[in-house]
């Protein structure tokens, strides 16, 4: 299968490999600009710029190079399996069929993400040597999502990822789609905004004020739970409920609903 794009026939592996990508950084872009409306930061600006311990130029090649051994993996992936490919009566599988590939897709990369995730925090070796590399970004910003070491873009996101589309039994022409709002997902959750009407915001408790608890000093022993769903931080005792209010010197904040503060 495949789609025509401009009068070209573009294959579902191609747009499934890089429809992400291009998207994350279109996605990306609108939270730069959006990033003007002061009143919608869960930081301020300085903040931002002040309190990063990496630059953001080394934070973009950290991203295109996580990118790119993305790319080489999901190239490979569809290789090895044909991309799942479908018999004819399949191609035209219910919504039903989609949703619970979505469905069981969505679990695999929770489940994965969280385990890894938080024995990355818990094992002070992998912490210190791979996961602080993400950490390194105190106050969130949407193109930032995707930093990581290498070694943990490959473990947690790549291979999480191609387990979600091996366990879901999803087509290449599916993974176009999940993958592609996984993609948007995971940017939002890092967008350090909290805008009126944010579909992903209204839907998911998993989103950005979220994860901007987790990515404060205090909150580096709770709300693990990514991209999707917050089940496991609930039923595993690592969910931190937030509020998102008013600063007082303008822009919003999301503040934990308990003091874990003095837990720390």
């Amino acid at each position: 299968m495949g789609i025509m794009i401009a009068g070209m026939q573009v294959s579902d592996e191609f747009l499934g490999t890089f429809a992400p990508i291009v998207l994350y950084w279109v996605y990306s872009a609108l939270y730069v600009i959006a990033g003007s409306f002061d009143q919608y930061r869960l930081h301020t600006k300085r903040e931002e710029d002040e309190k990063n311990l990496v630059p953001k130029k080394d934070v973009v090649f950290g991203v295109l190079f996580q990118q790119a051994v993305q790319a080489a993996v999901a190239t490979l992936l569809f290789k090895v399996t044909g991309g799942n490919c479908q018999s004819p009566q399949d191609d035209d599988a219910s919504m039903i069929v989609l949703a619970r590939q979505f469905i069981v897709a969505m679990m695999v990369l929770d489940t994965w993400q969280y385990f890894v995730h938080r024995y990355m925090h818990h094992n002070k070796f992998l912490y210190k040597h791979i996961h602080s590399h993400h950490h390194r970004l105190i106050v969130p910003y949407a193109y930032g999502a995707l930093y990581n070491h290498p070694l943990e873009g490959v473990l947690l996101d790549t291979f999480g990822g191609a387990l979600a589309f091996l366990i879901s039994g999803m087509s290449s022409h599916a993974s176009i789609f999940f993958f592609s709002f996984a993609t948007l997902k995971t940017v939002d959750d890092h967008c350090g905004m909290w805008l009126p009407g944010n579909l992903f915001q209204l839907f998911f408790g998993n989103n950005a004020a979220y994860h901007d608890i987790h990515h404060q000093l205090y909150g580096s022993k709770y709300n693990f739970s990514q991209p999707f769903f917050v089940m496991w931080d609930k039923f595993l005792g690592t969910y931190m409920p937030y509020t998102v209010e008013k600063r007082s010197e303008g822009g919003l904040e999301a503040r934990p609903a308990i003091d874990c503060k003095k837990e720390n």
